[in-house]
């Protein structure tokens, strides 16, 4: 009868023969690429080296979440600082300089302005124009999850 002694016991003998042994590049995935969002940006604001080269691939970006443009969305904007203001909403706002669209897997669960947290996502470039929010965006990251630091 197989019970949770034994197969402990039968684990420890198979991964001590070596039998269970993955090579560590092969189970765990790579840490994604963090970056500043000023090094997806030429200073002529042309897309970054960087960024052309990271171009479809998972990089993750620090910042803070702006008040979203609206609730229930899947859609939220990062800012290289904390806007207590949604920017979009409010005409007297000054519009943010580093800002990136983040395209979340699920409906985004709305943090504190003031928490840096850190997004995990595919970066897109190009111009795009979000068909529910109207949002025009150069740069995203898409399929994106997020989490405070």
């Amino acid at each position: 009868m197989l019970n949770r002694r034994s197969l402990i016991r039968g684990s420890a003998v198979l991964a001590g023969s070596g039998l269970l042994a993955v090579p560590f590049a092969s189970c765990a995935l790579a840490a994604p690429k963090s970056v500043k969002m000023r090094e997806l940006y030429n200073k002529d604001l042309s897309f970054s080296d960087f960024a052309k080269e990271h171009e479809g691939k998972v990089i993750a970006v620090n910042g803070f979440m702006a008040p979203p443009l609206k609730a229930e969305s899947k859609f939220f904007v990062l800012t290289k600082m904390p806007m207590a203001v949604c920017p979009f909403c409010e005409p007297e706002a000054d519009w943010p300089d580093d800002i990136l669209a983040i395209y979340a897997r699920r409906i985004v669960d709305v943090l504190p302005f003031n928490r840096r947290i850190i997004v995990e996502g595919r970066l897109e470039l190009g111009g795009y124009s979000d068909p529910d929010t109207g949002f025009y965006s150069m740069v995203r990251l898409e399929n994106a999850t997020y989490r405070r630091v």
